[in-house]
């Protein structure tokens, strides 16, 4: 019993490995900036998320935003809307769409997108000079988009 289980995880974690991303360039943002569809066609890990969310050098929104669920990480940020009841507010497509690109319904937000891969300038070019020309790439793969998608969902009211 346990090898079929083994074996059953084993090949549903190579479905997921191989799951289809859709492109920065591809993502069908509705008028309102929702994402309808999963970018991985996996389900995201809310566990995940919320290590993303709270690490410096991935998501690190709280940076911006005070997130009660994860206050063991000191100095949360009052810039961004707190994210308690997140899950409540949002539906998950207007969820997915805010944080890979929160331009789209907020033309004029500060917050990063952070599935979004061309169209920036780079103001090193009239500054330094030294702006780097390789393409860039985002800041969260589509896989963790979905991530810090299913941690937010996560957060209702109480």
């Amino acid at each position: 019993m346990k090898l079929r289980l083994l074996t059953l995880a084993s090949a549903m974690m190579g479905v997921a490995a191989f799951a289809e991303e859709t492109s920065p360039k591809d993502v069908p943002y509705d008028d309102y900036g929702a994402i309808e569809v999963s970018l991985t066609d996996v389900n995201g890990d809310a566990a995940n998320g919320a290590l993303i969310v709270g690490d410096k050098s991935k998501g690190n929104c709280v940076a911006c935003h005070a997130v009660s669920a994860l206050a063991d990480i000191p100095f949360h940020g009052e810039v961004g809307p707190m994210l308690d009841g997140a899950g409540d507010r949002w539906t998950e497509a207007e969820l997915r769409g805010l944080v890979a690109n929160a331009k789209m319904t907020f033309e004029g937000t500060v917050m990063p997108a952070f599935y979004k891969d061309d169209g920036y300038i780079r103001p090193g070019d009239a500054y330094t000079g030294k702006a780097p020309t390789a393409p860039l790439t985002t800041i969260l793969t589509a896989q963790e988009i979905e991530d810090v998608v299913a941690f937010l969902a996560t957060l209702k009211e109480e």
